[in-house]
C-alpha cells in the first residue's frame, strides 16, 4: 500500500477534510517503500526492506492549531485522528505567526522524479551491487564498507481551502569506504540518483579502491594556506551550508552572513566571484524534485546568486507577509554552474596544491561570517608541478564558503551529489569541482 496513486491519495484526503469540524484543516499523506543492503569487513551485515504510509492532520480554530498522526486508513481511524487533532488545537495557545492554509495553487509541469526501473529494484540487485564492490576489494587486500539504499515514495497534501498536491519519486544512494588492510590508506565515494541505470557500483568502488591504495603511508606537511582542488562532494559540503543560510528573516534580523551592519540585507550586493551562479530548478533533468514544497507552495526556477550577486532570499509565508514580499518555496535542489575542466585538468594546471576528496565533522565557528571548521578525509593528496606527488595526512580547516568563492581560480565539471530531501521528492545538488587559492588549513590530524 505504500505507494498510493494520485486518485487513491485524494480519496483518503477528501474523507479527512470532510470529517473536520474545525475552522480549517490541512492533511499530509506520505508513503515509502524502501530497501537496503549494508556491508562491512567485506561481508554483508544487514539487508532488508521497509514500507510505511502515514497521515498527519493539522486542524485549527482561529490561531490555535493541533496536529495528530496515524497509519490506519479505515473511516473510523480517519475520523479518530481528525477528532484528536481538534482536541489538541483547542488546548493549544494561540500562535501569533499562524497563517491559514493556502488556496489551490498553480503548479508547473510534473517533474521526472519517478523512474520505473528504480522502483523495481530487487534484493538480487542489491546483493549483486554489494558483490561488485566487495569482490574486487578482497582481491586487492582492501576492506570494503558500504551502504546502498533505494526508495520509492509519494507525498500528497490537501486542505479545507481546496488545495490538493501530489508527487511521487524514486531515489538510490550508494556510499562506500575502502581501507587498505595495513590501516594506512582510505578512499571514499558516494553516488545519488533518481535513475538506477546511472549507478555503477563497480565503477564507484574502483575509484574508492584506487584512492585507498594511493593514500597509503601519508606524509605530514605544514598547515597553512594552500591552493586546493575540491572534488564536488567536498565543495558541496560548504556550499550547502551557505545556500541553506539564505533565509530572509535571519538576514533581516541581523542573524546571518547576509545581514548588513546597521540593518538591512545584502540582497542585490555582490558577495562572491562573478563566475558564481547558483539557482534552483525543480525541472532540471539531472536533479529533478517535486514541483511543490511544504504547505503546498509552488516551486519555481529561481536564481539565488547570479554573477556573484545575491539575487533572491528565501521568504517563508509569514515573513513575506510582514515584509510585503513574495513568499518562496524552500528549494528542493541546488545547482551551481560549472566549467569544462576535469579534476585531472586542474591538477595538471597546479604548481603546488592539495587535492581534497571530502570533508567531514563540519561545525560552525561564526555564523555572521559563515566561518566553519572540519576535517579532510578519505584521500588527501599533495600536488606539485601538475602531478599528485604523494598522499598527505589529514588537515583541520577553518574556512568560509564566502571567502572560498572569492578565491575561486577554476570551475570544473558538475556532478550530482546528495543534499537532503523535502516534501514532494528527494533533494540533490549539481555542484562542480573547483580550484581555490589560499584555503586555510589550521592544523594536522592523525586520523586516516
Amino acid at each position: 500500500m505504500a505507494i498510493l496513486s494520485k486518485e487513491e491519495a485524494k480519496k483518503i484526503l477528501d474523507k479527512v477534510i470532510g470529517f473536520s469540524k474545525a475552522d480549517g484543516v490541512e492533511a499530509n499523506l506520505n508513503g515509502n517503500d524502501g530497501g537496503n543492503i549494508r556491508y562491512a569487513r567485506n561481508s554483508v551485515s544487514t539487508a532488508g526492506e521497509d514500507s510505511n504510509v502515514s497521515l498527519s492532520v493539522q486542524t485549527y480554530f482561529g490561531k490555535k492549531s493541533g496536529t495528530a498522526t496515524i497509519n490506519e486508513f479505515d473511516d473510523a481511524s480517519l475520523e479518530k485522528v481528525v477528532r484528536r487533532a481538534e482536541e489538541l488545537a483547542k488546548l493549544a495557545p494561540e500562535n501569533p505567526e499562524f497563517l491559514e492554509p493556502l488556496p489551490q495553487q498553480t503548479y508547473g509541469a510534473e517533474s521526472k522524479t519517478f523512474i520505473e526501473s528504480t522502483a523495481k529494484i530487487t534484493p538480487d540487485y542489491r546483493a549483486q551491487a554489494a558483490a561488485d564492490s566487495i569482490i574486487p576489494a578482497t582481491k586487492k587486500d582492501i576492506t570494503a564498507a558500504g551502504f546502498l539504499e533505494d526508495n520509492r515514495g509519494f507525498s500528497a497534501l490537501s486542505n479545507s481551502k481546496g488545495l490538493f498536491a501530489y508527487n511521487k519519486s524514486t531515489g538510490v544512494d550508494f556510499t562506500v569506504t575502502m581501507r587498505t588492510n595495513d590501516g594506512t590508506g582510505s578512499g571514499w565515494v558516494a553516488r545519488n540518483f533518481n535513475d538506477i541505470s546511472k549507478l555503477n557500483t563497480t565503477e564507484a568502488s574502483q575509484i574508492a579502491m584506487e584512492k585507498a591504495l594511493q593514500s597509503r603511508n601519508a606524509k605530514a606537511i605544514e598547515p597553512g594556506k594552500y591552493t586546493v582542488i575540491l572534488e564536488p562532494n567536498a565543495a558541496a559540503d560548504l556550499l550547502g551550508l551557505m545556500i541553506g543560510g539564505m533565509n530572509a528573516r535571519q538576514a533581516d534580523e541581523g542573524r546571518s552572513y547576509l545581514s548588513k551592519k546597521g540593518g538591512g540585507t545584502k540582497l542585490g550586493e555582490k558577495i562572491v566571484d562573478e563566475r558564481v551562479n547558483i539557482y534552483t530548478d525543480p525541472w532540471n533533468e539531472e536533479v529533478p524534485v517535486g514541483n511543490w514544497a511544504s504547505g503546498g507552495m509552488s516551486r519555481k526556477k529561481m536564481d539565488l546568486i547570479k554573477n556573484g550577486t545575491v539575487e533572491n532570499l528565501i521568504y517563508d509565508r509569514y515573513w513575506a507577509s510582514q515584509k510585503n514580499a513574495e513568499p518562496t518555496a524552500f528549494p528542493g535542489n541546488r545547482i551551481m554552474e560549472g566549467g569544462n575542466a576535469s579534476v585531472e585538468d586542474m591538477i595538471k594546471d597546479t604548481k603546488k596544491g592539495v587535492l581534497v576528496t571530502r570533508f567531514w565533522y563540519i561545525r560552525a565557528v561564526d555564523p555572521q561570517t559563515l566561518l566553519y571548521t572540519g576535517l579532510t578525509r578519505d584521500g588527501t593528496f599533495y600536488i606539485e608541478n601538475g602531478k599528485i606527488k604523494h598522499p598527505i595526512k589529514n588537515f583541520r580547516f577553518n574556512e568560509s564558503p564566502i571567502i572560498m568563492l572569492n578565491n575561486l581560480e577554476t570551475l570544473g565539471k558538475q556532478m550530482r551529489v546528495a543534499s537532503g530531501g523535502g516534501p514532494g521528492g528527494g533533494g540533490s545538488s549539481l555542484i562542480p569541482a573547483m580550484k581555490i587559492r589560499d584555503f586555510t588549513f589550521s592544523s594536522l590530524s592523525d586520523a586516516v
